[in-house]
């Protein structure tokens, strides 16, 4: 029994002796920047400090391999005439993904020799916004209602094939109910489970736990109602604790019930820094290794960070950007109208 108690007291001092992380305190930040000429790039893939991909409008698509001493770029041209504007990209672990918007919905293969088409949608509503792969096999994407429910593809076999869950397994839309593809962040994924944010007549959170197969629907206190307004992005620190951010892109300056977080999942959220910047955003992301607490929100009216998971916030950059996304705790890719951008972090 003394041995017992002894080996609890032991594992009870361990746990209590884990330092708490202290965050940042950010006040300004540089960043590398590279010109991307004819296109405007919405979707990031960013793999480490240094290789990152992206695809933009025009049907252009490019990497660097060496941290951005040189790029790779190409254009793709479908039957000719379609050059598809891409606002989707994704990484399975061994391929690149990169899916269109606009009819024909078009989802690529991608590599440095060639580009094949995996999934193709034809209708007239058909507009996809976001794609996430959750491991090496299991892959989603999903867009603006076609019917009466989200558009949702996904794949069991690493992005060989795709296929589209029917209404009848979806939660039902509100009429005027979509989506942003403002930055490729309207899908996070963290295990099996998957989180997507709408906006526009209804702001909400429809969340998987099981890779697609069954879902259900949660209310959030961000501005809603107009086709401008709702929730832009989403990101989750771990299965509990998240963040969702957006506003009115026709009013970028208001923020007033523009960013929320949540401590249990995704069910309920709580308005913060509500009436205080940051105002409009279309990306948010947590830190790495930072426990929750270090998270940059960056748009067209620049870029904020908060060190206390975004209850408070401080502007530090007036550089417009669409998306970023960090590789780890000091370095991060971001992007933006004809120009992609290196962050880096002490």
């Amino acid at each position: 029994m003394k041995q017992i108690i002894l080996f609890l007291g032991a594992i009870f001092l361990l746990s209590s002796c884990k330092k708490e992380y202290k965050a940042r305190n950010i006040v300004s930040v540089d960043i590398n920047e590279f010109e991307i000429d004819s296109t405007s790039i919405r979707s990031i893939q960013a793999i480490d400090q240094n290789t990152f991909y992206y695809a933009g409008s025009n049907g252009k698509i490019g990497h660097t391999k060496d941290g951005g001493k040189t790029w790779f770029h190409q254009k793709i041209t479908y039957q000719d005439s379609i050059k598809p504007y891409f606002r989707s990209i994704a990484s399975n672990g061994s391929a690149i993904f990169a899916l269109s918007i606009g009819n024909p919905a078009l989802l690529y293969k991608l590599d440095e020799l060639e580009s094949d088409v995996v999934y193709k949608e034809e209708h007239e509503k058909v507009f996809y916004d976001s794609m996430k792969f959750f491991d090496s096999t299991n892959g989603i994407a999903m867009g603006d209602p076609t019917e009466d429910c989200l558009s949702i593809i996904i794949t069991r076999d690493g992005g060989k094939t795709w296929s589209k869950i029917p209404c009848s397994k979806l939660p039902k839309v509100a009429e005027g109910e979509a989506a942003f593809a403002a930055s490729n962040t309207n899908i996070k994924v963290l295990g099996t489970t998957a989180w997507i944010v709408t906006g526009g007549k209804k702001a909400r959170i429809f969340k998987t736990t099981d890779y697609g197969d069954t879902w259900e629907v949660y209310t959030t206190p961000i501005v809603q109602g107009e086709g401008s307004q709702g929730i832009y992005s989403v990101d989750f620190a771990d299965e509990n604790n998240g963040i969702i951010i957006g506003g009115d892109y026709s009013k970028p300056k208001g923020n007033i019930a523009n960013k929320a977080i949540t401590k249990d999942g995704g069910k309920t959220w709580l308005l913060v820094a509500d009436g205080q910047d940051p105002n409009y955003k279309s990306c948010v992301q947590y830190v790495p290794d930072t426990d929750g607490k270090e998270v940059f929100a960056v748009g067209k009216t620049g870029i904020s960070f908060s060190n206390d998971g975004g209850i408070t916030w401080k502007e530090v950059s007036k550089e417009p950007y669409y998306v970023i996304q960090f590789v780890n705790k000091h370095h991060a890719w971001l992007a933006g109208n004809k120009k992609v951008g290196k962050l880096s972090l002490q």
